[in-house]
């Protein structure tokens, strides 16, 4: 498909800030909790030189990179993020949950959050569709095992952007080996292989489910408002994985014969690295002003036993699509940040992240 240039800035929304440049981070904290709480257990606890070390992380990382919006996850002292956040320009900050609190100091079940420099005009959480869960062999209870947040922010040129903030379940098994103490050896093994194997599953049905149902509210939203879509997070697997696959679903068989290539571009999502991917090859041999990386691979954003995996994710609605004729920004640069996975010094990256930071560039399409 080509890619169409437009000969002229559009023009300003009224009220706007002109500004042809947006940035948008993910950013997993990874158990962001101020002392003297504790994370799941009663052990795990900062002292005041780690929490006061992770903060400054967190500070450097903002100061250097500054991004306009930035969702988060793991967070569990949701104050003491707005707090850093605000003292760095950000003046809109929402969460729409809180975490769980066991003997008034133990927390579990971490939020999310997104912080802007762009206003905030609304904010809520995604509800499920029971009768749709009900239709996909799921409990009419069905919930998220984290709240989704949808922010609506306002950004320059572009006006109200429904932004989402998730954090999917993870690959741990929901279902705990059922062990006892006159069990042999084998039996023990066979239990907890058979817990794992049901487990895993089951935490994948729960991760494929979640992102299912809150692909079709993204879609009913759209039908409603009309407005732009971006969804960031973690996925706790890979985009590919089969049960998250259809949030990049683009060949709607059943709906050939209605013309569905007429919708698809408006209401699919694209991965922001194949956008990335797409137009820095439609501009390799041109004269651009935007700033390209060089990088040919995808990086990997979490390491587990030596092997990197890519979790974190930014996907865009066709507003951002440089190869979509209505598009108005496009995206120029995708950095992934990871100096403290791949050569951590313990002086500055001892209280990080075992996430990288993704963040996009988006720029004014002329």
């Amino acid at each position: 498909m080509p890619i169409y240039k437009q000969s002229q800035p559009l023009p300003l929304k009224e009220g706007a800030i002109d500004n042809s440049q947006v940035k948008i981070a993910t950013f997993n904290l990874f158990n962001y909790l101020e002392p003297p709480n504790a994370f799941y257990d009663f052990e795990r606890i900062y002292s005041i030189e780690q929490w006061t070390k992770k903060q400054h992380w967190v500070n450097d990382y903002l100061s250097e990179f500054k991004p306009d919006i930035i969702g988060f996850q793991e967070v569990f002292s949701s104050e003491s993020l707005r707090q850093l956040v605000k003292e760095q320009g950000y003046h809109y900050f929402r969460v729409v949950d809180q975490p769980q609190i066991k003997d008034d100091f133990i927390y579990s079940h971490p939020v999310v959050a997104i912080a802007s420099r762009f206003p905030i005009v609304e904010t809520n959480t995604v509800s499920v569709d029971a009768d749709l869960a009900v239709s996909m062999g799921l409990s009419k209870d069905f919930s998220f095992s984290r709240n989704v947040l949808r922010a609506t922010i306002d950004i320059p040129h572009l006006g109200c952007t429904d932004c989402y903030v998730v954090h999917f379940k993870s690959k741990r098994s929901a279902i705990d080996a059922d062990t006892k103490n006159k069990m042999s050896i084998e039996s023990q093994y066979t239990e907890h292989l058979k817990s794992q194997i049901a487990g895993r599953w089951a935490s994948s049905i729960q991760r494929g489910s979640e992102a299912a149902l809150m692909l079709t509210s993204m879609i009913t939203r759209r039908e409603e408002k009309g407005f732009p879509m971006v969804l960031m997070g973690d996925f706790n697997t890979c985009l590919s994985d089969g049960v998250l696959s259809h949030l990049l679903t683009r060949d709607l068989y059943e709906l050939k014969k209605h013309n569905s290539h007429l919708f698809n571009d408006y209401y699919c999502l694209k991965d922001s690295w194949e956008l990335y991917s797409t137009f820095n090859e439609l501009n390799t041999d041109s004269s651009t002003s935007f700033n390209i990386n060089n990088n040919e691979y995808r990086v990997a954003t979490h390491y587990y036993g030596g092997k990197g995996s890519v979790l974190d994710y930014i996907l865009l609605s066709c507003e951002f699509d440089a190869c979509y004729q209505g598009s108005i920004f496009a995206l120029s640069s995708y950095d992934v940040y990871d100096r403290h996975l791949i050569n951590p010094i313990f002086e500055r990256d001892g209280e990080s992240t075992d996430h990288a930071v993704v963040l996009t560039t988006l720029e004014l399409r002329r």
